[in-house]
């Protein structure tokens, strides 16, 4: 049984046509055949059942869409009762130039790659991503909001999964076989077959040439390469997902030394967490004394506005399908639900007791379910929270109603509930319309009734990145919006902006990939008096390379009501109305090189002075075993009337070593001048499989003090932790 209709000696015929513009890769599904033989995952793809199944017709992505490609590529899939396998053979006419940049999982860092991307619910919208480089390094993550940015990141790189994958490299090229549990996917049967979406592709990293199938046209945009809606249905059939159960109990064990305590005080934990999947589209996960001790640290921010800062969600348990309990409520932060509000307070650990969460899909009804209990910390009462999300397809597969109810109950103390209904519409082609409600029960809070306790949010935007796409958006908090398990940057505002773009994709002699310009506003009022907040127009030009290098420059005007001082490291801005503009420029090096980063410069008005800014983010692989990436940002703020000016720097340093794909160590360094603080994270890992791990975590906090000639410590910790995965 072949997958498609084409002999393997075809491929370069295929190879060179110019793939379909405009559409959709519908059509028909492709069935994926089931295996002949048995598959030894060794990476070396030589088992007689792959050359009974036809190669991907491929095409190229970039940097010429449609273009001819340079290096043959094959990529197979098959599968039995229990899995799905992937094989691919990369040959390379230049073997000693595949880059193999890192050992280190998760991590990409310029390395020739091999991906699938499966929309394993067929529900045009999430996917799950599983990528591997030449030695074997895995790489897994999600998709959700079919890989646009209107809602936030809609790649979550912090998800991990069980499955396999091995390759191995000659002279002609490397290989790779990946093995995936149908269990990890999570699908929905009907009448005996399933069926899901499927995107593979190669990157030639040396190139920028990223080899596709299907032939996904590039006005999606930056992820429109894993863009689920635009995958090519297949079909399974006569498969059934296993049920394990994955038990992992973890201990732990080490000290911590607070400046308080003067003295080194032991700790030791210990916890389960188990996953387990009674269906195939249902997936449950319980935990008790949870810990998160092997987390990076966050990376520090340094705050020029009167708002506080956002962080993203790091912990692992709140990573199986996130996605199901997104409800975005405008920006990149807003939101009625952020984990982050669970087992964190000022930044410090709150003992999690223990609780689950389910997720799954059934039908066309995407549902979540998430409940723990919280120890009481500092100011802040034993709490239950709990949330639960509905979203149902309708219309069409690209459409989409539901609903959020969120609760956080104190022991004693605070109570906060809130609910959501929301509804993203596909109208017609391109154009989608989005429409929000959402509203809070606070018993802090003496509430007006009305529209005072909730937010309403309209949106109506062109998803496309070719041509012109724009969108529109009106956002409106009461005073007495509070989201206790939320996160919202202001309160009792009504809001409204909008973005144009034209975007268009250069020819095949030209070094650009394509030229863009944007025009975006945005426009805030206090509901009080209707004056207005905060306003900003920008104006922007983007080049794109097609070696992978972006450069933007572009302008922005800006108007700032500040009602009360707040302060900026060590001035503080006065009360006032502030017209300021500034120039900016971003230079983006190829995320596929080597030496890579990203490099930004300002310079203009700010809050009636001037403010001069420049971050670096460098990064080099000195071999595959060791990476460093830095960080500097610098603010120089002057405020002539008031003869009073500051400087802020923030710079980090990131070590990341690795002996092979499982013996691993980072450390991590940050000082931040504004809060006299350096913060250090180191943790080694040794990873035996999935689910079963050591860990030695190192974390110390060092204040500098201008009173003291030298650092003193503000609190360290050494933890050993162990986990052991059971799979029965």
């Amino acid at each position: 049984m072949a997958i498609l209709a084409l002999p393997p000696s075809a491929a370069g015929t295929v190879q060179a046509q110019t793939p379909p513009q405009g559409a959709a890769p519908a059509g028909a599904a492709v069935l994926l055949p089931r295996l002949s033989g048995e598959i030894e995952l060794d990476g070396v793809v030589d088992e007689p059942a792959w050359n009974e199944i036809d190669p991907f017709p491929m095409t190229m992505y970039t940097p010429v869409f449609g273009g001819e490609l340079t290096e043959a590529t094959e990529i197979r899939i098959g599968h039995d009762d229990r899995f799905l396998y992937v094989s691919g053979r990369m040959w390379d006419s230049e073997p000693d130039q595949i880059r193999t940049n890192t050992f280190y999982r998760d991590q990409y860092s310029g390395d020739d790659i091999i991906a699938v991307v499966i929309d394993s619910y067929n529900d045009h919208e999430t996917a799950v991503w599983f990528v591997t480089n030449p030695a074997g390094v895995r790489q897994d993550r999600t998709v959700s909001n079919d890989a646009q940015f209107t809602s936030g990141m809609p790649m979550n790189a912090d998800w991990n999964s069980h499955w396999d994958v091995a390759t191995s490299r000659t002279e002609e090229g490397w290989f790779a076989e990946f093995r995936i549990p149908f269990s990890t996917l999570g699908f929905q049967a009907a009448g005996g077959e399933v069926t899901m979406g499927l995107i593979v592709y190669r990157l030639v990293a040396r190139k920028n040439e990223r080899q596709l199938y299907p032939a996904i046209d590039p006005k999606w945009g930056g992820l429109g390469f894993a863009k689920p809606s635009q995958a090519q249905r297949v079909v399974l059939r006569n498969v059934h997902q296993s049920t394990p159960i994955y038990a992992t109990p973890y201990s732990l064990a080490g000290f911590s030394r607070s400046p308080e305590a003067g003295q080194y005080d032991p700790t030791a934990e210990a916890g389960i967490d188990v996953k387990y999947s009674p269906t195939s589209n249902l997936a449950l996960d319980m935990t008790a004394n949870t810990d998160f001790a092997q987390v990076e640290a966050d990376d520090q921010q340094i705050n020029l506005t009167r708002f506080a800062l956002f962080f993203p969600e790091k912990r692992q348990f709140f990573q199986e399908r996130a996605s199901t309990f997104d409800f975005n409520t405008g920006g990149f932060f807003n939101r009625l639900f952020h984990s982050r509000q669970i087992g964190l307070n000022q930044g410090e650990v709150v003992r999690i007791y223990g609780g689950g969460r389910a997720v799954g899909r059934a039908g066309g009804t995407d549902f979540g379910f998430l409940n723990m209990q919280t120890a009481a910390h500092r100011d802040r009462s034993s709490e239950n929270v709990g949330v639960l999300r509905v979203r149902q397809q309708v219309f069409n597969p690209y459409s989409t109603v539901g609903a959020m109810v969120t609760t956080r109950l104190g022991s004693h103390g605070r109570n906060n509930a809130a609910y959501g209904l929301d509804a993203a519409l596909r109208v017609t082609g391109d154009e989608y319309v989005l429409l929000q409600w959402a509203h809070t029960f606070d018993e802090a809070t003496e509430q007006a009734g009305g529209l005072e306790p909730g937010l309403l949010r309209a949106r109506w935007e062109r998803r496309r990145d070719d041509g012109f796409s724009y969108h529109g958006e009106f956002v409106r908090a009461g005073r007495d919006y509070v989201p206790g398990l939320g996160f919202q940057l202001r309160k009792d505002f009504t809001s409204g902006g909008g973005r144009l773009r034209y975007r268009r994709f250069a020819d095949a002699e030209s070094p650009l990939r394509s030229r863009a310009a944007n025009v975006r506003t945005v426009h805030f009022f206090r509901n009080a008096d209707r004056s207005a907040e905060s306003r900003e127009i920008t104006s922007e030009i983007e080049l794109e390379f097609k070696g992978g290098a972006r450069l933007t420059t572009g302008v922005t005007s800006s108007f700032e009501s500040v009602a009360d001082s707040f302060a900026i490291s060590d001035v503080s801005v006065a009360p006032g109305n502030y017209w300021f503009h500034a120039g900016n420029a971003m230079l983006m090096l190829a995320r596929s090189d080597s030496f890579r980063g990203e490099f930004n410069a300002s310079a203009g008005g700010f809050y009636g002075g001037s403010r001069l800014a420049a971050a670096l983010n460098p990064a080099w692989n000195v071999s595959k075993h060791l990476e460093l990436t830095a960080g500097y940002e610098v603010n120089r703020l002057s405020f002539s009337e008031q003869s009073t000016g500051t400087t802020a720097h923030l710079g980090s340093l990131k070590v990341q070593a690795a002996l092979n794909p499982r013996v691993s160590m980072t450390a991590f360094a940050q000082y931040n001048n504004v809060d006299r603080r350096t913060a250090m994270n180191a943790r080694f890992r040794y990873h035996f499989r999935e689910g079963t791990d050591l860990w030695v975590v190192y974390n110390e906090r060092l204040y500098h003090a201008a009173e003291h000639r030298t650092p003193h410590s503000g609190g360290r910790t050494l933890l050993v932790k162990y986990s052991h995965a059971f799979v029965r």
